[in-house]
């Protein structure tokens, strides 16, 4: 947004001025432009200001997506504030823009590496109270990147160079969260108290899907047990009043449907009328025909059409759908949730086919034609394997000669030069834009890159650390590679604020000012104009 930061600086310098105006000498010791330029690398001041401007963003975007499909938005998830951080820095170093790109806080991650229980599975099972907390840190980690980024150019601008008009135009880290609530933590009331945390700390769109709370499983394990559509609607309802309340009023609610995967259901709804929603989601349930005399002491029956059935109910009392009923219930979870309230669909699927995905989307659109996807380009898919099949299939049908391929062993190393492989690869390449235009598809996300990431390269640091190369494994494969890249961590005691701590010690204490910038610090090591990267890169000296 242009100028903004220029006239908040403006604004607080008079501010500023004016109360020292007022309460005279005893305000001597305060700079206005310091506390002006205070004001200016701190533009965003609670959650609520975060929330109510990524909602405009998201807003935008999905009007933008509508007028022309290949506006689609991307975000990567991330388990701690430091990872959000160096992924949008990253974006603007290398993008040098963030525009359209968000941030993703996945369930499954603060399950497994952020709960006080230690390491879950994806079952809801860690803190409520984890998930808001991780999105205020995401948000303080950010509103650090504007600080220190903004900073820097304040030096440089009291060093002579011409910098205003980047400090003018300064495009803020702060982007939009798409923030997991699972399944709701809880009956209404819950989903509709934690999602106002949520929003408190910064979240302006929320994700929930409809599985029953106390029996949440991840989206791509088995066990799912969903709830009728009457009860989802009432969380989607809890969400948008929580919304409403805090002043956000364009807040996003993103829903999901887990019922592609899903075989099961906990509760039988009423219906009050033929053909209610009530109605059709029991149709949907399997069941036996029976005579009243074959009824069991405490049987549940249901009339249908003008039989009597016995739905087919498990041990543990749960009850099964019926059999390839599975597309036809995401289609009905999916334009129930639109026409009550919900902004955009999840849908989990058993494989990233754009030809899968479409099928469901357009069976919605007939409905809803605005209806568009937040998509979950997940790690649990075996994405070599299946494009590698996608790719064997397309080149069978065509009638090329598969000779050379053994469709038992796709994955073997041997053949990742071959002209199948790389069509495979070029369809994961183009995988997102082709989903987009073909399938509604306006936000895609991987929900878990940085969990994977950190384990991959532990395992390379390691391998070699702990063997032969020593030192060097860590020289070569990280330092050197940080100095190459102009990753901004390179200067570690710079990204955790020490040169902005310095700065505002010095606004605070003046010539007594104890800074760690001197003559000792070995960060300087970096300053060599042969190993640093350009003064544009952001976040570099």
């Amino acid at each position: 947004m242009k100028n903004l930061e220029q006239s908040n600086y403006s604004s607080a310098l008079q501010t500023v001025k004016d109360l020292k105006a007022k309460y005279g000498a005893t305000w001597n010791a305060i700079n206005p432009e310091s506390a002006a330029r205070m004001v200016t690398q701190n533009r965003f001041k609670t959650g609520l200001d975060i929330a109510k401007y990524t909602a405009a963003i998201m807003r935008k975007d999905m009007a933008e997506y509508d007028a022309n499909a290949s506006n689609y938005t991307q975000s990567l998830g991330s388990w701690h504030g430091f990872v959000a951080q160096q992924n949008i820095i990253a974006v603007k170093k290398h993008h040098k823009t963030t525009n359209k790109r968000y941030i993703y806080l996945s369930g499954w991650m603060v399950a497994a590496l952020r709960s006080e229980f230690g390491p879950l599975p994806d079952q809801s099972m860690h803190e409520k109270t984890t998930v808001p907390a991780l999105i205020k840190e995401i948000y303080d980690f950010l509103r650090q990147a504007d600080a220190i980024e903004l900073n820097d150019l304040f030096r440089r601008l009291e060093k002579g160079e011409d910098v205003q008009d980047q400090i003018d135009n300064f495009e803020t880290h702060i982007v939009p969260i798409i923030a997991d609530i699972d399944a709701g933590f809880g009956n209404e009331e819950a989903t509709y108290l934690l999602t106002k945390k949520m929003i408190e700390a910064g979240a302006c769109a929320i994700q929930i899907e409809n599985q029953v709370s106390d029996a949440k499983q991840c989206g791509h394990q088995d066990g799912k047990v969903t709830v009728p559509h009457e009860d989802f609607l009432s969380k989607i309802n809890a969400i948008r009043y929580a919304f409403l309340e805090l002043g956000i009023e364009d807040g996003i609610i993103v829903a999901r449907t887990d019922s592609e995967g899903a075989s099961l259901t906990q509760k039988l709804p009423v219906s009050t009328e033929p053909g209610d929603l009530a109605s059709q989601y029991l149709a949907f349930v399997d069941a036996e025909e029976i005579d009243i005399q074959d009824a069991l002491e405490d049987d549940v029956l249901l009339k249908r059409d003008g039989k009597l059935v016995r739905p087919v109910r498990l041990p543990n009392g749960l009850y099964q759908f019926k059999e390839g009923t599975n597309i036809d219930r995401v289609v009905l979870d999916c334009i129930t949730s639109l026409q009550n309230g919900a902004d955009l669909l999840w849908i989990e699927t058993p494989t990233p086919n754009v030809k899968q995905i479409a099928h469901m989307v357009n069976r919605i659109r007939e409905v809803v034609p605005t209806a568009k996807l937040v998509y979950n380009n997940s790690p649990s898919f075996n994405w070599t394997l299946n494009f590698r099949n996608q790719a064997y299939d397309e080149m069978l049908a065509n009638g090329e000669d598969m000779t050379n391929y053994d469709r038992s062993s796709l994955m073997d190393v041997k053949y990742d030069d071959s002209d199948l492989c790389r069509r495979a690869d070029a369809k994961i390449s183009t995988f997102q834009l082709d989903s987009s235009r073909e399938a509604g598809i306006f936000h895609h996300l991987i929900t878990l890159p940085t969990y994977h990431t950190t384990a991959l390269h532990m395992n390379d640091l390691t391998q070699g650390y702990y063997g032969e190369q020593g030192m060097l494994a860590y020289v070569k494969g990280v330092q050197r590679q940080e100095i190459r890249k102009g990753v901004a961590c390179v200067k570690h005691q710079r990204m955790a604020g020490s040169n902005l701590g310095d700065d505002h010690k010095t606004f605070f204490a003046g010539d007594k000012a104890l800074k760690a910038d001197g003559a000792k610090n070995t960060s300087d090591q970096f300053e060599s104009k042969k190993t640093v990267a350009k003064p544009e890169l952001v976040l570099q000296n």
